[in-house]
């Protein structure tokens, strides 16, 4: 009876210590850098308290920071999971091509987040871009456009590629959430004289959600952790207007060597992911109670 008891821990105690190893230990020690005294060197001093958390929230581009990270995570993970969901729509239907269509859907999100993000600066170069190249041939346009003439319109393009390359993740979660719907739930649906909205509603929308509660928490983390495209596409520049927390952190604790304050930042990011994502779940599993 006692080993019955302990078997189920034994077979998860090698997961249970690489966790441990690789990701509980790790946020311990940043935690605890937090609260110490680091040199421009990297040289661990002694405690002082809740300083660098006064000196990163007093940091010239914090407010924008904050601000680009929120509409990055909310326009990345909103736009791309309604666009998701449609496409999955689309996806589970039966038409000829389904499989190829589904094969280049993929693309975006297995190839590398700097190779997209160093393809879509070519693509909307001013000089040599080929979507100005694409609209004068076209005839659009009578002469060429500088896509990135100021900083808000270069962020929105950040936010793009974001939806762009997250879009194909969100796709495939739905997707699996509607392939495993029981088709005579819609076919006892349509005997009852529901439409196509009212299906969704009631059928398609409360079966999926698990898929898109999955989908949605880890898209947040993912999203919200993203370095390569914001780093890639504009480095933060000019002067962090195009920054989010994880590309300003970086930029504070290895080009202006400032590790106390970025240290402090990093765990200020982790808790409000934290938040967020602990919101997000309560709510959905109120509505799942309800």
């Amino acid at each position: 009876m006692k080993r019955k008891k302990w078997e189920p821990y034994l077979w998860l105690l090698p997961s249970i210590i690489l966790v441990a190893v690789f990701v509980i230990f790790p946020i311990f020690i940043v935690f605890k850098l937090s609260f110490s005294e680091i040199s421009k060197s990297g040289v661990v001093g002694g405690f002082i308290g809740l300083r660098n958390y006064s000196e990163a929230v007093q940091l010239p581009a914090f407010k924008t920071v904050m601000k680009n990270t929120l509409w990055w995570v909310l326009s990345v993970v909103g736009l791309s999971t309604v666009a998701g969901f449609i496409i999955a729509m689309v996806l589970n239907q039966k038409f000829k091509g389904r499989k190829i269509a589904r094969s280049i859907l993929i693309l975006p999100w297995a190839t590398s987040l700097v190779i997209q993000a160093s393809v879509w600066n070519y693509i909307i170069s001013y000089e040599y871009g080929n979507l100005n190249n694409i609209l004068l041939n076209l005839g659009i346009i009578s002469k060429a456009i500088n896509w990135r003439s100021s900083y808000q319109i270069e962020f929105v393009w950040e936010c793009f590629v974001g939806i762009f390359v997250t879009i194909p993740f969100v796709t495939f979660c739905v997707l699996s959430g509607l392939q495993s719907i029981d088709p005579s739930l819609y076919e006892a649906a349509t005997v009852d004289g529901a439409g196509f909205w009212s299906k969704l509603k009631n059928v398609t929308i409360p079966l999926v959600r698990p898929s898109l509660t999955v989908s949605t928490v880890l898209n947040i983390i993912y999203v919200f952790n993203s370095f390569p495209i914001v780093y890639t596409m504009t480095k933060g520049a000019p002067a962090n207007k195009t920054d989010t927390i994880i590309t300003y952190l970086y930029m504070l604790s290895f080009y202006e060597r400032r590790k106390g304050p970025a240290t402090a930042l990093s765990v200020i990011g982790f808790l409000i992911l934290c938040v967020c994502a602990g919101i997000y779940m309560l709510g959905v599993m109120r509505k799942e109670e309800e």
